[in-house]
């Protein structure tokens, strides 16, 4: 009989994105259980709190229509909360060659304290690849559509939160246009 698998997804998602989605989503189909955790660096600031990132999280899995993934939080080592939760595997979302070498370092120090847990990288998919929480934020401050980068209850509670007016209609402040 095959073994169940248990991986951990682990995000900062300052705000999750689809391209976060796309990475979870797929790693529950591959997997037979996933925790998808937002970790928490004391040592870093965060527009949202903990619980709205794990709200925003729970958006796309509701839109998945998931049943095999559960979202958490944690602070400390990855590797350490995967011991903890008995997760065997770690998963970890690649846009570009500098995620590949942060995540392959990673992966490295995770192997060291443990070897019995393994690290599994998933390329986003190429439409996601340029996505980033900085971006997001930026262009919802700016009043700009985030709904490409974003499912749509989490775009509006992020313009909710960062009291961000509403989106430029498409087409306006276009070349040529007066805005």
């Amino acid at each position: 009989m095959p073994k169940s698998i248990h991986a951990l997804y682990p995000i900062s998602g300052n705000p999750p994105s689809w391209g976060h989605a796309d990475v979870m989503e797929r790693s529950a189909r591959i997997f037979d259980r996933v925790t998808w955790a937002v970790a928490v660096n004391p040592g870093k600031s965060y527009l949202f709190s903990v619980a709205e990132r794990m709200d925003m999280m729970q958006e796309y899995i509701r839109h998945f229509s998931l049943n095999n993934v559960t979202v958490t939080e944690y602070e400390g080592a990855t590797v350490r909360y995967a011991q903890r939760i008995g997760a065997r595997v770690i998963v970890k979302g690649v846009r570009n060659p500098l995620d590949l070498q942060a995540e392959m370092e990673q992966a490295q120090g995770n192997h060291n304290i443990d070897a019995g847990i393994e690290t599994f990288a998933l390329f986003t998919s190429p439409r996601y690849s340029v996505i980033n929480s900085t971006l997001i934020r930026e262009l919802a401050q700016l009043g700009e559509d985030i709904e490409p980068y974003v499912i749509g209850p989490v775009a509006r509670k992020v313009r909710e939160i960062l009291g961000a007016k509403d989106s430029v209609p498409k087409g306006v402040g276009a070349p040529g246009s007066k805005r």
